[in-house]
């Protein structure tokens, strides 16, 4: 029997990859989203399908749908988008968790929170098990989206802790894949912009600080996994345990795309993170959840996805504000 699956964010990055592959196999989606970050192009291959359902709305704002299950993954999330209207970041942070879990406890779904590795701050421990508290600055420019996504979390468990609402937290990693935007500024789209564009690729700081990046089909695979299975409720760690400098993804970018590019070193923004890898223990002992898909595999498919549109868009520092 087809569930009814409610997604909030749903034209979003992750969004449309979660979209796409729950139509696939075989359940009705409905979509919720004011696309201010999301794009009606991310839907293109299936929005004709018979068992979407998309709507505009804001998830600030309450709203009453009929779901099984219902997945959070409306939330600006790169710097760029969340730091020009850090006091609407805060209220959809917070709002929008609200109204999913309000809506949850009323009709008895099962609601996951999408958080974020961001939750664990400028990290001290190292790699980020989900029992590490964070080390994060409550009052920076990042502090918006870091210390929203925490009251989410806390949110999300004092509603099952107090109604029973049936809830599930994923923690997020860096996550990267064909329809990412092109003006997010975030790491790996800008790399191969530049790299396709032949432009100096922009590395802020020396290019030392690591991330993990996880394949979006991966991440997709473990957020249902998490949704379905019955053992844990989270918070769990869903990424790629393969630690990577920002210098060697810079390097890796530009011989995979055949690019002319250098490299060009700027001053490193405020509270960025050192070093960002995932504890994924947990993940693969109650999930049977491991990334599959390499990060060269990724990246050369994230390229083609960009290759054809990488002179349509300005780049990211010269979109207006």
């Amino acid at each position: 029997m087809k569930k009814n699956i409610l997604i909030t964010g749903g034209a979003g990055f992750i969004g449309s990859h979660l979209v796409q592959r729950l139509l696939e196999e075989g359940e009705r989606v409905i979509i919720l989203d004011n696309f201010h970050t999301g794009t009606k192009d991310n839907l293109l291959s299936f929005v004709h399908s018979d068992d979407l359902e998309v709507i505009r709305h804001d998830v600030t704002e309450p709203f009453r749908i009929e779901a099984d299950q219902i997945y959070n993954l409306a939330c600006p999330a790169s710097p760029i988008h969340y730091q020009r209207s850090p006091i609407r970041t805060v209220e959809t942070c917070v709002l929008g968790p609200i109204n999913c879990l309000a809506l949850a406890r009323d009709i008895h779904a099962r609601v996951l929170q999408a958080s974020t590795s961001e939750v664990y701050g400028n990290p001290d421990v190292h790699p980020q098990p989900e029992s590490y508290w964070g080390n994060v600055n409550p009052i920076g420019p990042r502090s918006c989206y870091d210390e929203g996504k925490r009251v989410a979390e806390t949110l999300f468990f004092d509603f099952y802790r107090e109604t029973g609402t049936e809830i599930r937290v994923a923690r997020i990693f860096n996550t990267y894949g064909p329809r990412m935007s092109h003006g997010d500024g975030r790491v790996i789209s800008n790399f191969i912009l530049q790299a396709l564009r032949n432009e100096p690729i922009t590395i802020y700081g020396e290019g030392s600080q690591t991330r993990s990046f996880c394949y979006v089909i991966d991440l997709v695979d473990g957020l249902i996994r998490l949704m379905n299975q019955e053992e844990v409720i989270g918070p769990i760690n869903l990424g790629c345990p393969d630690e990577r400098t920002i210098l060697e993804l810079a390097q890796l970018i530009i011989e995979l795309s055949g690019s002319q590019s250098t490299l060009e070193f700027k001053s490193l923004p405020a509270d960025d993170p050192v070093r960002r890898k995932p504890d994924i223990s947990l993940a693969q002992k109650t999930l049977q959840w491991t990334p599959t898909i390499s990060l060269e595999e990724g990246l050369e498919k994230t390229i083609a996805y960009f290759r054809p549109i990488a002179h349509k868009y300005p780049p990211p520092e010269k979109i207006p504000k």
